[in-house]
């Protein structure tokens, strides 16, 4: 038997000071709490945690180290109808765990229900008391202690910042060039294959799919599948240890905060997709593994008339209760965590307007925002929220207080309906400005909007010019699961691919996506992949596909190597004009007395647009950038100015003639980029004042103002 000592009650989690470990879980409702210690035979040992101060029981045990498996069995009544689910059969993860050790087992024989499962809707009623520590994952204590080398973060501004959303796993599962050890984990990411292709692409930072530890759920165990996204946590703190080519016993942190440093030094910065809204416990018939056995009327949102159930903002079964504070402390020390420990830079929060709801309704002065803007780490880390859920009045994109950018559903949704013209030229310029109408009435600048055209939720690019209906039958929901994107825009017969001309019209409408993207006004987010064409064979919800499905096909590909190439040149082109990137709105006026405006919309005549050309006219735009008064640094360090550009839409079908603007604008234009010829050379072709330029249907032509032969010169290189 160890020795047991007091303790304290905070830090909470287990806190390891050299010559033991300090153990402190809260509960409020508990009535008792039972530490489980663990050998390297499974061998269990008891420790009762008698003290407790704050609703937290602690204890602190001498000897106990970095490596220790450890669970809680927490004990108090077990009651549904009054919101309390004890049950000291069940094993339970720490919420503080700062490593977990690996997944759960689904088997037949063991049940890590909380409840007789007898398959009715009624089932919980009755407590089950078979013990299920064979089969649940333990919680490990962890030498916190780590040589970031002096490692300085990025700190990049939005206004430079080029996202690029991908997965751990999936990014580096088949790449050649990278050790089949490493494929798939931390270190795969932070290998010099992998770091070196997203230097040469030109993106600055990678927003990660999560990477809390999840639990899959048990449904796609009986499937075969597994939860590939990971948006089902169970450890807010502990990096999800089948990403780690290390070790699961505390070597994953190590090699998390490897990744991180290597990235930094590469100047990339690290965005964490995190889902603090709900958990992987599910609805009221789910499993319990660590907070609905811990405390569930605490840490879950119960019906204010039937606490048995949980509301649902999610659709996932629960919600997470931000309202109660010991609950908002916990989703406060694992951003603090993730910030000052593991050096990350910002966050992505899934489904926030779950976040934001004080009871039903979503409150954009909530305590949620009060505590993170009042903080002093995490009001100046990147915040970036998904400002949607499925409850009722979720949809808040333009609603999110300052410090916060967001995921613009409404610039994804315009920008393809445009392409596929189903959208007007108002809107259309609208997005392209920065969606100055949703950001600019409380004091945002335009990198509160985060432009996408696609995510990891729905189709790739390649698939979305591809299909017009989903194909999830991998999936094994007979396809009734994602959804049923009415956006796509299938060029030519679904999924045909031996037809020339069609695929060639399919990699021209995602050159048109991708130069849309890069052009706008506000932060760019790439999809991982869409630069190198990666196709899901048309699964628009490929969450459970740990697969070819879902990895990214590293293999040959003249096709995908010219649009990588592509993509590559827009990011270049965006990060070298400040004229695509502005830190203030576009909003037509003059940038001083007698000047030309900060843009100019032009119709095909090369005059400019009426009210009626707004809401009633062609697909097709010309819009005029004044670069004139923007600053920028020439190759030499000197201070600058730069160009203006001329960039002209045209999403008909058919070819469409543009008259340049007069020579107030610019007397001399040369070709920068086109849609429809990406092999064309930036400078390869002129064209004066006045004079008409074809633009091909479905295609984008940019001119720059010739007028700066340097410049040009440096926009190639």
């Amino acid at each position: 038997m160890k020795e047991v000592w007091p303790g304290r009650p905070f830090p909470l989690g287990p806190t390891w000071n050299g010559e033991g470990t300090n153990f402190s879980l809260f509960s409020e409702n508990a009535e008792r709490v039972v530490l489980c210690l663990y050998d390297d035979t499974g061998e269990e040992m008891c420790v009762e945690m008698g003290e407790r101060a704050a609703h937290n029981f602690h204890c602190y045990l001498p000897g106990v180290g970095p490596g220790q498996r450890y669970g809680y069995r927490v004990l108090g009544p077990y009651a549904p109808d009054e919101g309390h689910r004890f049950n000291p059969a069940k094993l339970l993860i720490d919420p503080y765990a700062k490593a977990i050790e690996g997944m759960v087992t689904w088997t037949e024989d063991v049940n890590v229900l909380p409840y007789v499962p007898t398959g009715e809707e009624d089932a919980d009623f009755e407590a089950d008391d078979e013990d299920d520590a064979s089969v649940v994952p333990k919680s490990v204590v962890v030498d916190p202690h780590f040589d970031w080398e002096g490692d300085v973060p990025p700190r990049l501004p939005f206004s430079d910042m080029v996202i690029y959303e991908t997965h751990v796993k999936g990014f580096t599962m088949r790449h050649p060039e990278i050790r089949d050890e490493l494929r798939g984990t931390y270190a795969g990411l932070a290998s010099d294959p992998a770091i070196e292709y997203l230097t040469s692409l030109g993106v600055t930072a990678v927003e990660l799919l999560p990477v809390h530890h999840i639990c899959d759920e048990s449904f796609l165990a009986d499937r075969g599948l597994t939860n590939y996204w990971g948006y089902s946590t169970i450890g807010f703190m502990a990096p999800h240890s089948e990403y780690a080519a290390t070790g699961s016993d505390g070597q994953q942190v190590r090699e998390f905060k490897g990744m991180v440093k290597a990235l930094h030094q590469a100047g990339i910065e690290v965005i964490l997709d995190v889902v603090y809204n709900h958990t992987a416990e599910g609805n009221h018939l789910g499993p319990t593994l660590s907070f609905k056995g811990i405390d569930n009327r605490s840490y879950y949102r119960l019906m204010p008339d039937d606490l048995r159930h949980y509301m649902d903002f999610t659709g996932t079964g629960n919600s997470l209760n931000p309202v109660h504070p010991s609950v908002l402390r916990v989703i406060m020390d694992s951003l603090r965590y993730w910030a000052t420990e593991c050096h990350v830079d910002g966050f992505r929060f899934d489904l926030a307007s779950a976040l934001a709801r004080e009871f039903y309704d979503v409150d954009r002065l909530s305590a949620f925002f009060d505590v993170i803007h009042q903080d002093p780490v995490l009001s100046q880390a990147k915040l970036i929220a998904e400002p949607w859920d499925v409850g009722p009045g979720g949809y808040q994109v333009g609603n999110f207080p300052v410090l916060w950018s967001e995921w613009n559903g409404i610039y994804r949704d315009t920008m393809r309906d445009f392409w596929r013209q189903h959208a007007s030229v108002g809107d259309f310029a609208s997005r392209l400005a920065g969606s100055s109408d949703l950001y600019a009435r409380d004091g945002r600048d335009p990198f509160a909007s985060i432009n996408f055209i696609t995510a990891h939720d729905g189709f790739t690019l390649a698939d979305l010019v591809s299909y017009n209906n989903k194909h999830n039958e991998a999936n094994l929901e007979d396809n009734q699961d994602g959804t049923d994107d009415n956006r796509s825009w299938n060029c030519g017969a679904e999924g045909k691919t031996d037809d020339g001309e069609i695929l060639t019209l399919r990699a021209r409408q995602q050159r048109n996506f991708l130069t849309t993207l890069f052009v706008s006004q506000g932060t760019p987010m790439l999809l991982g992949g869409d630069e190198m064409m990666r196709t899901q064979g048309g699964n628009n919800n490929g969450w459970c596909q740990d697969n070819e499905v879902s990895w990214y096909d590293w293999g040959e590909n003249p096709q995908a190597e010219e649009m990588r190439e592509f993509t590559r040149r827009l990011i270049r082109l965006r990060r070298e004009h400040p004229v695509f990137h502005r830190n203030s709105f576009l909003l037509g006026r003059e940038l001083r007395d007698g000047g030309l405006p900060d843009v100019w919309w032009f119709r095909t005549d090369g005059r400019k647009m009426t009210r009626r050309d707004w809401q009633h006219g062609e697909p097709v735009l010309g819009m005029f950038l004044n670069g004139a008064e923007i600053p920028n640094v020439g190759p030499h360090g000197e201070e600058t100015h730069d160009d203006s550009f001329i960039l002209m839409f045209n999403a008909h079908e058919d070819d469409r003639g543009f008259m340049l603007p007069r020579r107030r604008f610019g007397a001399q234009w040369q070709l920068e980029l086109s849609t429809a010829d990406p092999s064309a050379e930036a400078g390869s072709a002129r064209y004066g004042a006045r004079t008409e330029v074809t633009v091909t249907g479905r295609s984008i032509l940019v001119l720059r103002h010739a007028s700066n032969g340097r410049r040009a010169h440096r926009a190639r290189g």
